[in-house]
């Protein structure tokens, strides 16, 4: 009967379990490259619909591939090219219902069919982007803008990640 009960929870609900459980696996004195694993590895097993999720950290208005669950992916980024560099340089996050009709999309994997990306702002510079694909069109949502720009918001603050620019 517990299965049932978690394929009917709502996306807002599924988030606000990821909120709770961040709160516990990310640890300010661990690693960041230990925070930001778990903290994607919290998110993509908490939604099948995600394909691929990463970090694409900012070094010299360039994005860098950084911890990942997926696919292998592209490894440099630049400012302004494809979703994640527009992110990036807009400093907004971007919802894509259909890669295949988004001008400038970075193929990095034949199947993706739809993106999310998150910038990550510290002190009005882009420290970088968290990039969620799904092979599902319109697989993203405000609901997914809107608890995933406050998982962003909570990972940057607990980590302080001001402290951890690149460039």
């Amino acid at each position: 009967m517990e299965l049932i009960k978690d394929i009917n929870k709502s996306q807002i609900e599924i988030y606000n379990e990821c909120l709770v459980n961040l709160e516990h696996l990310i640890v300010p004195t661990d690693k960041l490259i230990s925070n930001l694993s778990n903290f994607l590895a919290q998110l993509k097993n908490s939604f099948p619909k995600i394909s691929w999720i990463g970090f694409y950290i900012t070094e010299k208005n360039k994005l860098f591939l950084s911890p990942f669950q997926g696919n292998s992916a592209c490894t440099e980024i630049s400012f302004g090219k494809g979703v994640c560099g527009i992110s990036a340089l807009s400093q907004k996050t971007l919802i894509v219902d259909d890669v295949h009709d988004f001008p400038d999309h970075i193929a990095c994997d034949s199947k993706s069919a739809s993106e999310i990306v998150v910038p990550i702002v510290i002190n009005n510079s882009t420290w970088g982007v968290l990039d969620l694909d799904s092979y599902s069109i319109s697989a993203f949502s405000k609901i997914d803008e809107q608890y995933l720009e406050r998982c962003i918001s909570f990972l940057a603050n607990k980590l302080d990640l001001d402290n951890f620019i690149l460039s």
